[in-house]
């Protein structure tokens, strides 16, 4: 593995999660791979799980790691070819990439939708321009339309806890007072299209997402419907993509109840709002398997650098 920037490239998705699932079960079993290698963790973004994840995961395989909140830190990048740098950007990605390919041996980076300009937030610029520039692998830490590492530790965890060989999954909209980037929908649509189950897309009319992207897939726009039966269901929240990055309502009948679901087990990425996106009580409970989520966040990261590490 090259580059980790889509759920795609990794190769035999189930192969994929049962490697991970050994890695859980013995951490450091591969801690030598990665010694004096070092990753830098580049975030243009707040992080939380996806910081001490990815740390963690580099650390269990012996590397050395460095973390730049970019954002804050970093000179402001241009990304245009050609221009006469005479505004407020100071340093472009060619060079950026090239001055941090000489620091380390993988490079994960971190960058938002701005929810302003589906043209340019589909161009990716931020993570397209460190695989294009930089000589170093490149992994995906959440872009503007991906969130590859979630996913994969989504996968870990039905794979984990499904009682049936064919789950019935369900994707819900649920509402949330701003708007929220697609990324996370849409890597768990791509990884939901490799796996063995019963996959359903819930939302309200107006919040489809990229028809590329759930081309194939079941869409039911009445959510009790689309979650009878369910052994999963996995809520998030997500703007507008025709109308692109807008609230279109704050329609809280879409909240995620007890009652609604039922005997089926709840999936949150996080950080979670209580009681607009989903009530306490579930949230509480033991159907909840946010926590083991976040959890497998570590050992989603630790296959993907594991697999980079041993392409070296």
């Amino acid at each position: 593995m090259k580059h980790f920037l889509s759920i795609n490239d990794i190769e035999h998705l189930q192969q994929a999660v049962h490697e991970a699932i050994a890695l859980k079960k013995a951490p450091y079993q591969f801690d030598t791979l990665g010694k004096q290698k070092t990753i830098c963790l580049l975030f243009f973004n707040n992080s939380l799980r996806t910081r001490l994840s990815t740390q963690k995961a580099a650390m269990n395989l012996g590397m050395r790691v460095m973390v730049m909140n970019f954002g804050d830190e970093g000179w402001q990048l241009e990304f245009e070819d050609g221009i006469i740098m005479d505004q407020h950007k100071a340093e472009h990605i060619k060079e950026a990439a090239q001055v941090v390919s000489q620091y380390c041996d993988i490079v994960a980076v971190r960058a938002f939708a701005e929810l302003k300009d589906k043209q340019e937030d589909e161009a990716e610029r931020v993570l397209r321009g460190f695989a294009k520039y930089a000589s170093i692998p490149v992994v995906n830490m959440e872009s503007s339309t991906a969130h590859p590492l979630q996913a994969l530790a989504d996968a870990i965890t039905i794979e984990e806890h499904q009682l049936v060989e064919r789950p019935k999954v369900v994707l819900s909209w649920a509402p949330h007072p701003k708007a929220l980037p697609h990324a996370v929908a849409n890597s768990f649509v791509k990884m939901m299209k490799q796996h063995q189950a019963e996959f359903v897309v819930t939302h309200p009319p107006g919040y489809d997402l990229n028809p590329e992207i759930t081309e194939g897939c079941k869409i039911v726009y009445d959510q009790e419907e689309a979650l009878e039966n369910a052994n999963f269901v996995y809520v998030k929240n997500w703007s507008s993509y025709a109308n692109y990055g807008k609230v279109l309502q704050l329609d809280t009948s879409w909240t995620m109840t007890q009652a609604k679901l039922g005997n089926a087990q709840f999936m949150h990425c996080l950080p979670v709002r209580r009681n607009m996106v989903v009530e306490d009580a579930i949230l509480d409970s033991k159907k909840s398997l946010v926590t083991e989520q976040a959890n497998n966040r570590t050992f989603a990261a630790q296959l993907v650098l594991k697999r980079i590490l041993e392409a070296f």
